[in-house]
């Protein structure tokens, strides 16, 4: 299929990539602006708590149950018919591989029915390129991408673009809120909980805050998670409040971690860009609706003359808007995908990053 060459672009995304079932429509007008039309979120949170995470045969299961309700729902809040969209856009990767199969194959099948062009979506472009639907944010800027698989920084040079400054060494972000929910004996998804505790406790327990200081911008985050299960431990049996007094250390050591190297990160871009270059960090993925990290970074930002941008919380968690944003912005390029395209377990932003040692998959 060939690119749209039209003004006016309406895309209709789709997103499988773990446990939200989602559809969305959004159009980018020609003055390049983005505007959501409709947003629908279907979550499997209640599938899933009684596991204490994400089980993926049952995720693909309700993705195939749910997705045709979400986008005929997406379509209902847009007041648009099917003949109305563009193109469609399926996120691809980086995530579970079942999930991804739902969701793309649903996608190629209405572009094959609607004779419109396929977008195949890279869940991490998607998160990168949020800001600039919602503020209509120029290139380049940096990115801080904290989510339940990743914690990366990079520099957005462009859609399709993406020079990686750090990752983690071992977990992401949300990962390491949720094991540290479960250890605490805290609900499911971690963050919110051990957030919620954590504003009643005290943090005054030490904890470890590893690779501050180095030189390259890279996380690591087992060893803190390794810290507060022996302080756990060491107090057991926990009460309430050693609870929250361990969930406040924890994430206030968090916060110290990733400003840290997220400072680093800001002077490489620097370095790299020059002294010219737009100041500009964005917070993207779901972490980024933590208050504690939000406001250490704001510190941060200003500190380092950055400006914060973090878009709202429900473009932060996964949904399709950010899907078909990706989808018309690569579409309004000429960026399209055959009916072949592969869906991905993994898909780095940066492939020609060079290893981080210890990082495996996460890189």
């Amino acid at each position: 299929m060939s690119g749209n060459t039209k003004d006016v672009l309406t895309v209709l995304g789709i997103e499988t990539s773990c446990d939200e079932t989602a559809a969305a429509i959004v159009r980018r007008n020609d003055d390049g602006r983005g505007e959501i039309l409709a947003n629908v979120v279907r979550s499997q949170l209640d599938l899933h708590k009684a596991y204490g995470g994400v089980v993926p045969e049952i995720a693909a299961r309700a993705h195939v149950e749910l997705l045709d309700k979400a986008i005929l729902q997406a379509l209902d809040e847009a007041k648009l018919a099917i003949e109305d969209i563009d193109a469609v856009a399926a996120t691809s990767g980086p995530g579970l591989i079942g999930g991804l199969i739902v969701g793309v194959t649903m996608g190629k099948a209405v572009a094959l029915a609607r004779n419109v062009p396929f977008i195949a979506v890279n869940h991490l472009e998607a998160h990168a390129l949020t800001a600039d639907l919602t503020d209509g944010l120029s290139f380049p800027y940096l990115l801080l991408l904290v989510s339940g698989g990743h914690t990366q920084t990079l520099i957005v040079k462009d859609v399709g673009d993406y020079e990686r400054l750090g990752t983690t060494l071992d977990d992401a972000l949300g990962e390491a809120f949720d094991k540290a929910a479960k250890l605490l004996g805290l609900g499911y998804p971690g963050g919110p909980e051990v957030e919620r505790f954590a504003a009643r406790g005290s943090a005054s327990i030490k904890l470890p805050r590893p690779m501050l200081g180095r030189e390259e911008a890279h996380f690591s985050l087992a060893g803190l998670k390794t810290a507060l299960r022996h302080e756990a431990l060491a107090r057991a049996p926990l009460s309430e409040q050693d609870v929250a007094d361990l969930c406040a250390s924890f994430q206030e050591a968090v916060a110290d971690i990733v400003t840290d190297r997220t400072a680093r990160a800001m002077d490489i871009y620097v370095e790299r860009l020059g002294q010219k270059a737009p100041r500009v960090l964005v917070v993207a993925g779901g972490v980024a609706a933590n208050q504690r990290l939000k406001a250490a970074l704001e510190t941060t930002a200003r500190d380092h003359g950055f400006r914060l941008i973090v878009p709202p919380q429900a473009l932060c968690t996964d949904n399709a808007a950010m899907i078909a944003w990706a989808g018309a912005e690569r579409l309004a390029r000429g960026l399209i995908d055959d009916l072949a395209a592969p869906v991905q377990a993994r898909w780095p932003l940066d492939p020609e990053a060079p290893p981080a040692l210890g990082a495996g998959i996460k890189a």
